[in-house]
Formats: C-alpha cells, sequence, structure tokens
C-alpha cells in the first residue's frame, strides 16, 4: 500500500498591491474506497481574515478563505498524507456491454439513470465537440465493440499522436484547438478524450490530482509525476468509473492520488480567485 506525503504550493506576486481578495482551493484529496488522507493542512499567507472548509457540489473538499489585508505577494500550501490501496479490478477491457448499448441506456429517463452520471455526457465549459472530434472518436468505436475497449484504444491514439507540449496551450485552449495542432498538456489531453466520449453520448469525468513514481535507475519519471495532474474517468455500465490516464497511455492505479472531480478543469481548479 503506497503512502505519500503531499505538498502543493502556489504563489502569487501582484504588479500592484492588493486590498482585498477571496480565494476557493481544491487541494485537500477526496477520501475514497481506494484513498484515505490524515490531517490536511493549509497555510495561507497573509492569514485570511475568513477561512471556511466545505464540500461542493462534487462532493470534493473545498476550502473558501477571504484576505482584507493589502498584500503584493500570496503563498498558499496544501500538506497532507495519503494512503492509496489497490482499486478494484473492473475485467478486461474486452468484457462489459458494447458502446451502442451503454449509450442508449444513458439516454433513458434521468430517474433511472442518476445525475451523478448523466451531468458527465453533455457539453460543460472547458469541453465541446464538433463533427471533427466525433470523427476522430468514431475511429475508436466500430459497431458492437465493448465500451472500456473502446475507450483503451482512444487513449492508445492520443497518447501517440498527441505530443507533450508545455508551451502550446493555457488553461483556456478550446479541446478544438488541441485538435488542430496535437500538441497539449495533461489537462488538454483530458479535456480532448472527455470531448471525443461525450459525443458519442458516453459519460465521462475530469479528475486532478498527483500521479507520484519512484521509477527504476535510469528511467525516467511518467509525465506530470510529482506535479499537479489530470486524466479522466469513463462510466461503465455494470463496472462503474474507470479511470485512465491519456497522457501516460495507462489505466489508473494505486501511484495516483485523487483530489476532486468535475465535468472538467474549471469545477476542480487547484486555486481560483477574485482581487
Amino acid at each position: 500500500m503506497p503512502s505519500f506525503l503531499t505538498e502543493h504550493e502556489t504563489r502569487y506576486i501582484y504588479h500592484t498591491r492588493v486590498t482585498t481578495s477571496q480565494h476557493v482551493a481544491v487541494l485537500e484529496p477526496r477520501d475514497l474506497p481506494y484513498q484515505q488522507h490524515a490531517a490536511f493542512e493549509l497555510v495561507v499567507d497573509p492569514m485570511p481574515a475568513r477561512l471556511i472548509r466545505r464540500t461542493d457540489y462534487f462532493g470534493n473538499v473545498v476550502h473558501q478563505f477571504q484576505l482584507l489585508t493589502p498584500h503584493d505577494e500570496l503563498r498558499v500550501i496544501g500538506r497532507c498524507h495519503v494512503d492509496v490501496h489497490a482499486r478494484r479490478p473492473h475485467g478486461t477491457p474486452e468484457s462489459g456491454r458494447p458502446w451502442e448499448q451503454a449509450r442508449a441506456w444513458l439516454a433513458e429517463p434521468p430517474a433511472r439513470i442518476g445525475a451523478d452520471i448523466l451531468q458527465y455526457v453533455g457539453r460543460s465549459p472547458h469541453v465541446v465537440s464538433n463533427a471533427d472530434i466525433a470523427a476522430f472518436a468514431r475511429e475508436s468505436f466500430p459497431p458492437d465493440r465493448p465500451l472500456l475497449d473502446g475507450a483503451t484504444d482512444l487513449m492508445h491514439r492520443i497518447h501517440r499522436d498527441f505530443a507533450f507540449d508545455p508551451t502550446a496551450t493555457t488553461p483556456s485552449t478550446p479541446v478544438t484547438k488541441v485538435l488542430a495542432e496535437r500538441r497539449g498538456v495533461c489537462q488538454d489531453f483530458a479535456h480532448f478524450e472527455i470531448a471525443c466520449l461525450r459525443s458519442l453520448g458516453l459519460a465521462a469525468r475530469y479528475v486532478s490530482g498527483y500521479l507520484l513514481t519512484d521509477p527504476p535507475p535510469g528511467q525516467a519519471r511518467l509525465i506530470g509525476a510529482d506535479a499537479s495532474h489530470a486524466w479522466l474517468a469513463v462510466y461503465v455500465p455494470e463496472q462503474g468509473w474507470v479511470d485512465i490516464d491519456p497522457t501516460n497511455d495507462v489505466v489508473v492505479g494505486d501511484r495516483y492520488v485523487t483530489i476532486g472531480w468535475g465535468r472538467d478543469y474549471s469545477d476542480v481548479t487547484p486555486l481560483r480567485g477574485v482581487l
């Protein structure tokens, strides 16, 4: 059972003095069947006038704080000890119902499916689709292919055809541009595969967290390791949510720490605020 100490530091240096500000931080890991954490510590400098801890709509732990002291620099540090367990097996990618049956099931009356799944089928601020994205997705989903097999093949293709380039995009880069230029970072690749899956009427959600590695001597760390990372989870009927990482072309395992999830990056931004 891997055990990790995570520390996430964000630092802002402002060109002009900030008089007041309010911020929302999504930095505390979720407690899940395969992951538990000890006491979480949030350090904010300068000290906030008000700090509350709450759970958001998606079940993520959120810290909301207000600064009333004029300042020209802000430091936010989240520290936590996390134990991660092996996840329960989902079966082989070839098992499970064909993707068309899954799509038909998701099209049934909402009362039968539940909002916790259906909210990840439609478009969201960072995830839209068009004919080109749908065409890219369909190459991995021929008739009668099992859903997880198709999603895994799509993950392989994104990893093979897209280049990791931290200079190519920003958090607001649309997925249409990611497809056109075939470059980006983990957030872009997660958004793009989510857009592909949703274009077919399937459910997929964005996951924010960390990937921690201890590679063998002489081997490089995985992309996004030991830093903020993003991947996605696809909903497979009878199997549940299956997390996959197109940046590294792997099914997510016990080296991943989950902070939170939502429709896309906008729902689990690590730190955002108004000055």
